[in-house]
């Protein structure tokens, strides 16, 4: 386990790494937002960079969104309602023998269930870390649930590592749940307490109740159906989109994959005129081939899926693509590599759709290259959309081991000489 992603070392003394901490913390806010220094992890400083940004407070409560009622009634239609029993069958036990909480929460940041030893429970509720309160990074700063969600990855918090100081009395991990058809995040788990949560363990511990419940919620009957009101689309890498919703799964064809992909990325919905221009070259079909077009969508969808003044669709939207990006939006370019299947509707001419396939692999490329992670590069470069891409391959030499190189530089030539000019 890497330390970049641990909060203290095996062996360090917690005391002393909470002291330096504490003083970067207070060295960042009053300089304004200078990075946090030497004693800070990059995921940490970067979090903080964030806050900043937000002009997020350095005191404050969370704030409760839901109240007892309400978050009665959430949480049990959530999806990860079927999985708590296996999270209180994993924790129960540490949860007690430590005096610590197990918390879990949805995608957005909202508590759910907070529940464990009943000292920390009570000291818990004067920062509202109680069910129905928003733990969002961009809600409350850095903390181990909100910035998992935040990065879609394990985070391990400790001390002043938290941006809010009511906060900085504990110590939490937490890892994102997923989704185990879709890939689809889900909420996060947390175990949160004391320094003793400080060691390395604790962050493997809470991967580990991550990745039984992602497994318990595979085995279960009709898993991953998205939720009443929501749809999934899947359009990364396919020429023929996957909508889900109502309990079925229909195949478009493509023309009705590049209808659904446009009206998807325009929830408020377009007009006519805005969505043949989204579609086709200027000219080349006119309205009545579109009207009839969207009627036999309409007749696939059904009516309350499909909607017009203005054309758009009758259910919010978990489009795979959008997810990539706000992964990407977020730094979290491991997460965002690892949810591109491929490029949206490879084979479309629409306009709208060619756009959003270029922005969408430029961006992540970008991000990737700029990132330099050997693995992530080695992924991009043995794909059908990446074999051929030269800038990704060199990076990649220059990433990997001196042992492994050799492969990598043959490719390279390979490639240069596919590309050099014919004499």
């Amino acid at each position: 386990m890497d330390e970049v992603r641990v909060a203290v070392e095996a062996g360090a003394d917690p005391g002393r790494r909470a002291g330096e901490l504490h003083r970067a913390h207070e060295a960042f806010i009053t300089s304004g937002g200078a990075r946090g220094g030497r004693p800070v992890r990059p995921v940490v400083a970067d979090s903080w960079q964030r806050c900043a940004r937000a002009r997020l407070s350095p005191e404050g409560s969370a704030r409760v969104e839901l109240d007892d009622e309400a978050v009665a009634a959430y949480r049990e239609a959530h999806p990860l309602a079927a999985a708590m029993g296996v999270v209180r069958e994993l924790t129960g036990a540490y949860a007690a023998d430590g005096e610590h909480l197990v918390a879990v929460c949805d995608a957005a940041g909202r508590l759910l269930w907070v529940e464990g030893h009943p000292r920390p429970l009570r000291r818990a509720r004067d920062m509202n870390f109680v069910p129905g309160a928003r733990w969002s990074e961009a809600a409350m700063g850095t903390n181990a649930p909100g910035t998992a969600l935040a990065l879609d990855r394990p985070v391990h918090v400790f001390a002043a590592e938290h941006f809010r100081r009511p906060v900085q009395a504990w110590t939490c991990a937490a890892a994102p749940v997923h989704d185990p058809r879709t890939g689809r995040l889900l909420g996060a788990v947390d175990i949160t307490g004391g320094d003793r949560l400080a060691h390395p363990h604790s962050l493997a511990f809470v991967q580990a109740v991550a990745r039984s419940v992602e497994g318990h919620l595979a085995l279960l009957p009709g898993a991953a159906a998205p939720s009443a009101g929501q749809a999934r689309l899947t359009a990364l890498g396919r020429d023929e989109a996957l909508l889900s919703v109502g309990g079925r799964t229909v195949r478009l064809g493509p023309r009705h994959s590049e209808l659904v992909v446009v009206l998807a990325g325009h929830p408020r919905g377009l007009s006519g005129d805005g969505l043949l221009a989204a579609l086709y070259e200027e000219g080349s079909v006119t309205p009545v081939t579109l009207r009839a077009e969207l009627s036999r969508l309409r007749a696939v969808l059904g009516p309350e899926l499909l909607r017009s003044r203005p054309y758009r669709l009758g259910v919010a939207v978990d489009a795979d693509f959008e997810a990539v990006a706000r992964r990407l939006a977020s730094g979290a370019v491991t997460a965002a590599v690892g949810g591109y299947a491929g490029p949206l509707l490879p084979r479309s001419t629409a306009p709208w759709v060619v756009r959003a396939r270029r922005r969408l692999a430029d961006e992540l490329r970008a991000a990737l290259l700029a990132h330099g992670d050997a693995r992530l590069l080695a992924d991009w470069a043995g794909s059908p959309w990446g074999e051929d891409d030269v800038e990704v391959w060199r990076a990649l030499a220059a990433a990997v081991p001196e042992g492994r190189r050799a492969s990598v530089r043959a490719r390279l030539r390979a490639l240069d000489a596919e590309l050099a000019p014919q004499g």
